[in-house]
């Protein structure tokens, strides 16, 4: 390449953003050459999950030259102009890496560019789109004639990157860690639907399980779209209502220069952990308490024993759902109702829903819904701790349906591919 091109990345929520952005910016740097000859944009556009702070984890990815957060997005898309009045290099690529796969080819038509969309499940507009990195064989009929733009990469999900050699020194270190320490990770969610339920949940089973195996040690891995404090709200029953009706234990907030914790009216310890991304302290956990989401995915291929937690206490809670049942679910007065019909409606009909079980097409590892009780559930833990064949057995079948790693380069190749058609 002698002249220098644009990458404009288009996303949308946290999952996105962490778990497909950041892998492929780093491949992209890699395979295409530094800023001189390659400027990586980042656009965002609205999502119904997103937290508001997307925008600034993008920022925090070093291979990213511009980031633009998703209220200017449409104005973007209808009128080509950025909230910074960017300017574009003549060549370059849109590459599509959440949202809606249209928006990847209309930017892409107004700038010129070519087009390449990572399909996680569907292929879309493939008479227009120039090249598609595809998780698998694609099942969908498509005309013969447009299958050579199909190419199967894998699934950035299993992505995980390394960290650095003195990661796991840190961790024993913060976190006070023995040798042989059973270490138990609550992985809760990010967004506050997820963790009004989870928060109080997830500290009332660890509290059940410290009582039994007082030894054990708990830990948070705080998403980088919350802060300790924000997070520490779930489990105050003043501003979270729901800790009672999923009889959840309350905690307080602990800070120190060291290190955050929360602290259980019983007095257990939950340690809070900011560090981003946490593989190499999810890798140091004897198993994982999460929720449905990019967190089973992660854990998958780090091949970390989990239990997949949906608790349907708060019916109404989950409001994200895509396209015209998203929008009723949350409108004003009526959206309450129209939310927990909509939830009971899919709570019947859901299949698979951690990413390990659906990569397998079959349950690795076990999937808790419903109302489900903190005594039970530690129980459940309790008898994987008291048999760790049965922890093996599930660190052995992540690791057969984890898939290869090498998504993300493979991606950046076909752009570089791409950039020189």
């Amino acid at each position: 390449m002698q002249e220098p091109v644009d990458i404009l990345i288009l996303s949308n929520g946290p999952g996105e953003v962490t778990t497909w952005v950041r892998p492929v910016v780093g491949a992209l740097r890699h395979e295409l050459g530094n800023r001189e000859q390659v400027r990586i944009s980042v656009i965002l556009s609205p999502c119904a999950n997103a937290s508001g702070q997307e925008a600034a984890i993008a920022h925090s990815f070093p291979e990213v030259d511009r980031v633009q957060a998703a209220e200017h997005f449409f104005s973007f898309l209808l009128w080509g102009k950025t909230a910074a009045s960017w300017q574009w290099h003549k060549r370059g690529v849109v590459l599509f890496l959440g949202g809606d796969q249209f928006f990847s080819l209309a930017i892409a038509k107004r700038l010129g560019y070519r087009t390449v969309v990572y399909a996680e499940r569907e292929a879309r507009w493939w008479r227009w789109i120039d090249q598609f990195g595809i998780t698998q064989p694609c099942q969908q009929p498509i005309p013969a004639k447009y299958t050579h733009k199909l190419q199967v990469i894998g699934d950035l999900m299993v992505e995980a990157a390394a960290t650095p050699a003195d990661a796991s020194a840190a961790i024993v270190q913060v976190l006070n860690l023995q040798p042989h320490t059973e270490l138990i990770g609550l992985l809760p969610g990010s967004k506050p639907a997820k963790l009004a339920q989870g928060v109080p949940l997830w500290l009332a089973i660890a509290e059940h399980i410290h009582i039994a195996r007082p030894e054990t040690q708990f830990v948070i891995p705080v998403a980088p779209t919350l802060d300790v404090a924000v997070l520490s709200q779930f489990a105050d029953p003043t501003s979270n209502p729901v800790v009672r009706q999923v009889g959840g234990a309350t905690a307080q907030l602990i800070t120190s220069e060291e290190q955050a914790y929360l602290q259980t009216e019983n007095g257990l310890r939950v340690d809070l952990w900011t560090g981003f991304p946490a593989h190499s302290l999810l890798s140091a956990c004897t198993l994982c308490l999460t929720t449905v989401g990019a967190n089973t995915a992660e854990l998958g291929a780090l091949a970390v024993p989990m239990l997949v937690l949906l608790p349907t206490q708060q019916l109404d809670a989950m409001r994200a759902w895509d396209g015209l049942p998203g929008l009723l679910a949350n409108l004003p007065l009526v959206g309450t109702g129209i939310a927990k019909g909509i939830n009971r409606f899919m709570l019947k009909r859901l299949g698979l829903l951690a990413w390990p079980n659906i990569w397998a097409g079959r349950e690795v590892v076990p999937e808790l819904v419903g109302h489900l009780q903190p005594q039970t559930v530690a129980a459940m833990v309790i008898d994987l701790l008291d048999h760790p064949a049965k922890l093996n057995q599930i660190r052995d079948n992540l690791r057969s349906v984890r898939g290869e790693p090498g998504a993300a380069q493979k991606l950046a190749h076909l752009v570089k591919t791409q950039l020189n058609t």
